[in-house]
């Protein structure tokens, strides 16, 4: 996707319960299934020049439920059922378990999201974060993203403090996918 240096943008995206169905560790990409609306919605944004990036904790290989090798498998077949290989212009994976004091990109952490930036030379003033939990939200304002909640899978005790402080709600993908376009498109 060309981009001037200046220009590039991005959405970064959480994935359980974001891009696909949370099966907690899942390590199983046989039981991999996308959230309703967004192989359409990632198309769309793709189609429209974002470089996508996924950012996610995956404490599951800190606490010995599954390698990250597990993880890979599952992120393929992701990228498999949402029409093909390098969909995704980058991974930034947390392995750590919450607490870890070695390891501070954990989200709510905005390190994952400053470290995607830096090395694609995205602006994230330009960009967005979107995501289902309350670190997503924080993790995207603290790296100076737009955020979107998908509010098709937030927790209960996070739903009033992440609406609080994302820059919009969406209740789909197709709400979500169409609200970036429009700001995007403010921006041109």
């Amino acid at each position: 996707m060309p981009h001037d240096i200046m220009g590039k943008y991005a959405v970064f995206l959480d994935r359980d319960d974001t891009l696909i169905e949370n099966v907690p560790y899942l390590g199983d990409p046989k039981l991999v299934k996308l959230m309703p609306g967004a192989s359409t919605a990632i198309a769309d944004l793709r189609g429209a020049n974002f470089l996508l990036v996924v950012i996610s904790n995956q404490s599951g290989v800190g606490r010995g439920l599954i390698t990250k090798e597990q993880v890979r498998s599952v992120d393929a077949k992701m990228e498999e059922l949402l029409g093909g290989e390098n969909i995704f212009a980058t991974y930034e994976h947390c392995f750590a378990v919450p607490g870890d004091p070695y390891d501070d990109r954990r989200k709510p952490s905005p390190k994952m999201i400053q470290q995607a930036a830096s090395d694609l030379q995205i602006d994230l003033k330009r960009s967005f974060m979107i995501g289902n939990r309350l670190c997503d939200i924080q993790a995207g304002n603290s790296a100076g993203c737009k955020t979107v909640l998908l509010s098709l899978h937030v927790p209960t005790n996070e739903m009033q403090e992440a609406s609080r402080l994302a820059s919009f709600v969406a209740s789909d993908w197709p709400k979500a996918k169409d609200w970036i376009l429009e700001q995007a498109s403010k921006h041109k």
